[in-house]
């Protein structure tokens, strides 16, 4: 399914938005899950071991806007630090402008990763299968993002695909037709920012309602996944 991820940050990218939220240092040895790490190959090791996803956070911590409103509006909170401890491994891969926050065994490994996986921005965020090599999909940041949407998102990668090809006709024809409004909404909102709305109470309106709109038939889809065990 496409996401409107991309598409938010865009928006506000060009309104303006600022956050002086900071993310909790990540341990720079091992891994638990759950628990941020700066080790890539401690939590390769413990995905493969408890048979999780990796979930890769390519971020600039101090100076990186947009992360930082994701530090504070996802992974700061409790939502998200409780399906974290029982779903994925995450690995913090940062890009800070302070070159004291990264050890130095790890700076060489990040750029690495950054082209492996072909970041062209921050923050992206990757997720692998437990094998630590199979890339199930690449997320972003967003100005309404919160725990609930952000790892519904994620759940459209990790655990649908399979449950969407073992759809009966009916409810196929039903994900078909709100996958295909959901991309409707979303061409219209990409033709609304391209337009280069004014910063106003009417934009902020008309923004929340295009989002409205493409979580209502995302419900849709939702409610149809549930159903599958």
């Amino acid at each position: 399914m496409k996401r409107i991820l991309s598409v938010a940050a865009a928006l506000f990218m060009a309104l303006g938005t600022q956050t002086t939220a900071r993310a909790e240092r990540p341990v720079t040895e091992g891994a638990k899950v759950g628990e941020w790490t700066m080790d890539f190959d401690a939590a390769k090791k413990l995905a493969k071991e408890k048979n999780l996803p990796l979930f890769l956070n390519f971020t600039g911590s101090d100076w990186c806007g947009w992360c930082k409103l994701m530090d504070k509006s996802v992974f700061s909170t409790e939502a998200w630090k409780t399906y974290a401890t029982q779903h994925v491994v995450t690995v913090f891969i940062d890009f800070p402008k302070d070159k004291t926050l990264v050890p130095e065994k790890f700076v060489k490994r990040n750029q690495e990763l950054g082209k492996q996986y072909k970041v062209r921005g921050y923050p992206t965020y990757i997720l692998l299968a437990s094998d630590g090599e199979k890339q199930l999909g690449k997320l972003g940041a967003s100005r309404p993002a919160t725990p609930e949407n952000f790892i519904l998102e994620m759940r459209m990668l990790l655990d649908w695909p399979q449950k969407i090809a073992n759809l009966s006709p009916e409810d196929k024809a039903v994900y078909d037709k709100a996958k295909a409004d959901i991309e409707g909404v979303e061409k219209e909102l990409k033709a609304w920012i391209q337009s280069k709305p004014k910063q106003n109470e009417e934009s902020d309106k008309k923004f929340a309602e295009y989002i409205k709109r493409i979580n209502d038939y995302k419900r849709v889809i939702t409610l149809l996944m549930e159903k599958q065990k």
